[in-house]
């Protein structure tokens, strides 16, 4: 079971709209507020948030594979929701596609429900939660956010085997990193969805998960909905109506980054059955303690497959995340909706990168998941984890990777693959780990934020809109709850950044004290590559 922390039934899904001035229609044409800023929808849109009076942006989230020009991009996690920082919300229980364009937000979908709830962001949030989705009352493993998580999948990818896996701990043990939650990525069954060790190169994974606990980790495997077609298993779930069939009948086959599969009818409830009998036989015969479910997107079902329920593309990605929500140790890459449950979302994989395409999506991307329902979140592998980008690197940027890790140290997880004790040397490996001290330090609030997150469905990462309403548009700092402000690094070689603090007394991890009077202020403060730069609010109580 999840870890359980209670629930306020009064915010339960399903209460009335009462206290929502609501319009529900099929097409909506809103014209935006002075200062309106927006957002929701797709989280690789986070870069574009919040959306404004200026913004010339459409996106289809029934298509959220393809953009506004109909390139194809990952679909990562997607909700049907959008909120403003002037207490307004959009929300249905089916895909829209909406419009910014001319200071107008369109709108166009089925039962589109729009709403004034409040004044700013959080009431508007506050809403979103109450009406549409709920919290829980559950949250994630509890070492997912005690402890770093490590996956095998860019130290060994594709090939792991049990020496280099137990070899991998090891290592990272004697570099000093704390034990947390190991993730055996791809490739650790002999086939795609038989969901059995390879004997060949996991010729005792009982022993291989015993010693894994003993040194202090948790094992997580790596599963994908697909089936590898010409296997015993393929035959025994074609046969027994399990698989996804296309408009004439046949099995649908789809291409996916690892080739052509099969792939499960999850509208089939016995299907789903066979998956948690599977996952079960995993957890109990082998010691494992959880899984990583990827893929699942929206783009690998189309809208005449032939299914059991006869569902929608949407509705199969919605299943897939909610599967994994029925194991404390999950991971999930993309969602549909499932805003509130007790779900890790990881970003999409990240190339090592500086600018809009690498480093610079990850604040937006991870504030974008939390004003969607998503907040228990983790910014992809720190270094990176597109796989053909990180193989292509001749070198690891060193100042990369330590900022990587600075934004990943306050965020509500942080994921390694390469290990830094390998690939860093002298003041880099210095900064990482005086990074991951701050972690530690402010566990105690990441902890408290995750658990009243499973109550209240709150963010733990939020914008700064959200407790500064006029604040303008910013996508490199975050409030981590309400009193802790961050400002990362995320450009090369910067040595001086600008930092906006909200109206009141401010005491930066220097201990410079800074008091603002008006709504909020821009200061400027030397960044060199040890510094992790964070705000906390003396006017308020409980930073810990």
């Amino acid at each position: 079971m999840n870890v359980e922390v209670g629930r306020d039934d009064k915010k339960g899904a399903g209460t009335p709209l009462e206290y929502c001035q609501r319009a529900l229609k099929n097409e909506l044409q809103i014209k935006l507020l002075p200062g309106e800023h927006w957002w929701g929808g797709l989280v690789t849109d986070g870069a574009q948030m919040p959306f404004d009076e200026n913004t010339e942006y459409s996106r289809d989230l029934g298509h959220p594979e393809k953009d506004a020009m109909g390139l194809g991009l990952p679909s990562n996690q997607v909700s049907p929701s959008l909120v403003s920082n002037r207490g307004r919300l959009v929300f249905s229980k089916f895909p829209f596609k909406f419009t910014f364009q001319r200071g107008v937000l369109l709108v166009q979908g089925k039962e589109v429900e729009f709403g004034q709830c409040g004044q700013d962001l959080r009431g508007a949030y506050s809403a979103l939660s109450r009406i549409f989705f709920g919290p829980s009352g559950k949250m994630p493993a509890s070492q997912l956010f005690t402890s770093p998580q490590y996956n095998t999948w860019i130290e060994m990818p594709y090939l792991p085997t049990q020496e280099k896996t137990l070899a991998y701990a090891k290592k990272l043990l004697e570099g000093g990193m704390k034990p947390g939650v190991l993730m055996i990525d791809d490739n650790w069954a002999s086939t795609y969805g038989t969901w059995e060790f390879d004997r060949s190169r996991f010729p005792d994974p009982v022993q291989m998960i015993t010693e894994l606990h003993e040194l202090g980790f948790s094992v997580m495997l790596w599963v994908v909905p697909f089936i590898s077609p010409d296997t015993a298993t393929f035959r025994e779930l074609e046969k027994r109506g399990y698989l996804l069939r296309q408009s004439d009948g046949e099995i649908a086959l789809r291409r996916w980054w690892n080739g052509i599969s099969a792939t499960f009818d999850l509208s089939n409830p016995e299907a789903e059955k066979w998956i948690h009998e599977r996952l079960r036989y995993l957890i109990e015969v082998f010691g494992v303690d959880g899984f990583k479910f990827d893929a699942g997107d929206i783009r690998d079902y189309r809208e005449d497959d032939e299914t059991s329920a006869g569902w929608t593309p949407v509705e199969f990605c919605e299943k897939w995340a909610q599967i994994a929500s029925c194991y404390p140790f999950n991971e999930i890459r993309a969602c549909w909706k499932n805003s509130g449950l007790p779900i890790a979302q990881r970003l999409e994989d990240k190339p090592p990168a500086w600018g809009a395409k690498g480093i610079g999506t990850l604040i937006p991307n991870l504030l974008a998941q939390g004003m969607i329902g998503h907040p228990y979140s983790c910014p992809d592998m720190v270094g990176g984890g597109e796989i053909s980008a990180m193989q292509a690197q001749s070198r690891i940027d060193e100042e990369f990777f330590v900022r990587y890790c600075q934004v990943a140290a306050l965020s509500p997880m942080i994921q390694f693959s390469t290990s830094p004790c390998r690939v860093l040397t002298g003041k880099a490996l210095e900064a990482v780990k005086k990074a991951l001290d701050i972690r530690e330090r402010f566990l105690p609030l990441i902890m408290r934020l995750a658990t009243e997150s499973a109550c209240s469905a709150e963010p733990i990462m939020r914008p700064i809109s959200y407790h500064v309403p006029g604040a303008p548009k910013i996508i490199d700092q975050f409030f981590l709850g309400e009193n802790l402000l961050v400002a990362p690094v995320i450009k090369r070689g910067q040595k001086v950044r600008e930092v906006i603090l909200p109206a009141g007394r401010w005491v930066g991890d220097d201990g410079i004290e800074y008091l603002i009077e008006d709504e909020y202020a821009s200061v400027e403060i030397e960044v060199p590559l040890g510094r992790l730069p964070y705000f906390q609010n003396r006017d308020l109580k409980n930073v810990f």
